[in-house]
């Protein structure tokens, strides 16, 4: 068996029943299950077993980054001995290429890279093509255009001790692998020669291999912890290109070829449209890229090219982060009644974008083929699927073989019970019972309908002299886990929320969850949001929920119907199985992009500049992620450093 659960836990509840029947479907071949497990029902856990019982690679999709990080934090912990990576989208802002037409006005591509999730994204892919006992936890990105897997993996080069290649040829290849050799500002995807050897730092790791060639042979290959830390020998090494959307020289000239020819069809189409200032635009830009392509391999926005340069026809599937992963690869779809509707609206969104630079001359038609996956695409790459839910849709229950229920928790806690009270007086009210849980060091979660609102209440509580955070989704993506990390540790009593607050937050401490405005019907107020909402407080043994409305919905009515039929299920099995519910205490920790930094060895004197250098690389980053902690202590590193010259 490839994949080792850890042994600290045991299945309990309704785990055992739902891992012997989905184990047994997956065994069967049946493509599509539903796990339907509430809140609290350790349904990661179950995942988790699925993954040890089928034994093969495994992609989970969440539908947002704050999931998904919680999510690989936990497979951390189930799979120690195991690759667990995270895939999400590495930037930190994002401003796509756009054109308005009405106000002539062209919006240049302009991005800001997240260095440390560009890392876990190149450890992601290289861990899967090196080892079978991988598992990546990837949010909605993993549809998108990612490059061909086969050229990324042809044009990987091995080096060992006792190989002969010369310092010249070992420069020539880490440029065609889009390595950049700078001599001062040495960073990950980066190269610098000193004296008799190389160093290379590939951008998967915070690792540096040193590559000592004498004679025309390797003489000795060191592995160093990044930037100046312990070093020792090895025997063998293997490098992935630098970036995605590598291209193999073999192919470069066949893609050139052909994209000078869909430039000529494409000028004829404009200038036949009588569209001259759109065609001279096309052209200038495409001779200009075409020009970087021939020389290095690759030019700004290359993915736009992927088509060329992968072989691939127009209107085929894009490769992805699916197509890394072997043929009998298993998915689970972590809240799939969120993430399948967010899978199926991705594709027309981008082609409507794109379509209008191409009808202006920005970009040529194969722009529309760098694209995400179209939803009949995303299905006909599944191998095997089980869609996770509290609250599966239509679409995950009718396309199922089997729909495995797991009611009862493994802590025998039952579903938290729910109050209506009238929103005359609401905060004052909430304030008062927020009291009460924090005299308890309890926490509490409270939902409301705007990102403004919850930025005031949190402000407001502030003001009350009580500990307050707000969470939405323009909080950057490696700060969210954060925040959570602060609620359970106690640095915050409440946190204020919309709907980030709905799935998958592991919160034991979370005892109230308070609804404002649960009276207005829509979207962010239906019944699968309640169930799920309500479901923060499912952890906790005196789990409370508090709706403030002034009328009782359909949406409200069907939630609290579900909600007591589950309590009644939960109370009948403690009953008759003689179970008493148990507080759930769970470790508190937070390891991605962690706090604590590894010790590292001193520099020698001759190296201060350069540390100082890489250590203002990692100043700038943590700013950036708003890791001031952090922050300040490499800040006070560098101080310390200065001191010392």
């Amino acid at each position: 068996m490839t994949f080792q659960i850890s042994k600290e836990l045991s299945p309990a509840g309704d785990q055992p029943k739902a891992i012997k029947e989905l184990t047994a479907g997956l065994k069967h071949g049946d493509k599509y299950q539903t796990l339907l497990g509430v809140t609290g029902s350790g349904k990661t856990f179950t995942m988790a077993h699925l993954i040890q019982n089928y034994d093969k690679p495994t992609l989970i999709v969440s539908h947002n980054k704050t999931l998904a990080a919680q999510l690989y934090e936990e497979f951390k912990r189930y799979f120690p001995k195991d690759n667990v990576h995270y895939f999400v989208s590495y930037y930190d802002y994002y401003q796509p290429e756009a054109y308005m037409p009405v106000s002539d006005s062209y919006i240049e591509k302009e991005v800001q890279i997240n260095e440390e999730l560009e890392q876990l994204r190149h450890a992601a892919v290289q861990s899967l093509l090196q080892n079978k006992n991988t598992i990546i936890i990837a949010s909605v990105s993993c549809i998108y255009n990612l490059g061909s897997p086969t050229t990324y993996q042809n044009l990987a080069i091995k080096f060992k001790v006792g190989q002969e290649i010369t310092k010249r040829e070992l420069l020539k290849k880490l440029l065609a692998l889009q390595y950049e050799r700078n001599e001062v500002n040495f960073w990950r995807g980066k190269f610098r020669q000193r004296a008799d050897y190389v160093d290379i730092w590939p951008p998967s790791a915070d690792i540096i291999y040193r590559v000592k060639i004498e004679n025309g042979i390797i003489k000795e290959l060191l592995q160093m912890e990044a930037p100046f830390g312990i070093s020792k020998p090895i025997k063998e090494a293997e490098l992935f290109p630098a970036k995605f959307w590598p291209s193999e020289e073999s192919k470069r000239e066949i893609a050139i070829s052909n994209i000078r020819l869909d430039l000529q069809e494409q000028l004829k189409n404009l200038q036949d449209q009588k569209k001259f200032l759109e065609a001279e635009r096309l052209k200038r830009r495409t001779e200009y890229d075409l020009a970087l392509i021939k020389e290095v391999g690759w030019c700004k926005g290359v993915e736009n090219y992927s088509r060329y340069l992968e072989g691939r026809n127009a209107d085929t599937p894009p490769y992805t982060l699916i197509d890394y992963f072997p043929k009998d690869f298993l998915m689970l779809i972590d809240e799939s009644h969120m993430t399948i509707p967010q899978i199926k609206g991705m594709y027309e969104g981008d082609k409507s974008r794109k379509q209008t630079l191409i009808e202006h001359g920005f970009r040529l038609p194969s722009a529309l083929d760098n694209r995400p996956l179209k939803f009949d695409e995303f299905r006909n790459k599944i191998n095997q699927c089980v869609f996770v839910s509290a609250t599966p849709g239509d679409y995950e229950v009718n396309k199922s073989t089997q729909v495995s229920e797991q009611i009862v928790r493994p802590t025998f806690l039952v579903d938290p019970s729910v109050e209506i009270r009238p929103t005359e007086g609401q905060v004052p009210d909430l304030i008062n019972e927020i009291e009460i849980r924090v005299a308890k060091k309890e926490r509490v979660l409270i939902t409301v309908l705007t990102k403004r609102l919850s930025e005031a209440l949190a402000q407001h509580l502030k003001e009350k002299k009580i500990k307050a955070a707000f969470l939405h989704s323009e909080i950057d993506t490696l700060e969210r886990p954060k925040i959570l990390f602060d609620l359970r540790n106690g640095k915050y009593d409440v946190l204020v929320g919309i709907n980030l607050l709905r799935e998958g937050l592991d919160l034991p401490e979370v005892s109230l969850v308070a609804i404002l405005d649960a009276d207005k019907e829509g979207f962010l107020r239906d019944q699968t949001t309640f169930i799920q909402t309500s479901g923060r407080a499912s952890r906790n043994l005196g789990g409370h929920v508090i709706m403030y409305a002034d009328k009782i919905t359909r949406s409200m009515s069907l939630a609290i119907a579900e909600m007591d039929r589950r309590r009644k299920v939960q109370e009948e099995y403690n009953i008759k199985n003689h179970k008493t519910p148990v507080q759930i205490s769970k470790e508190i920790a937070y390891t991605l992009s962690a706090e604590k930094e590894p010790e590292e060895v001193p520099a020698k004197n001759e190296f201060i500049r350069d540390y100082l250098k890489e250590l203002k690389q990692k100043l700038q980053l943590a700013q950036r992620n708003l890791q001031f902690e952090k922050a300040a202590q490499i800040q006070a590193k560098i101080d310390e450093l200065k001191k010392a010259k």
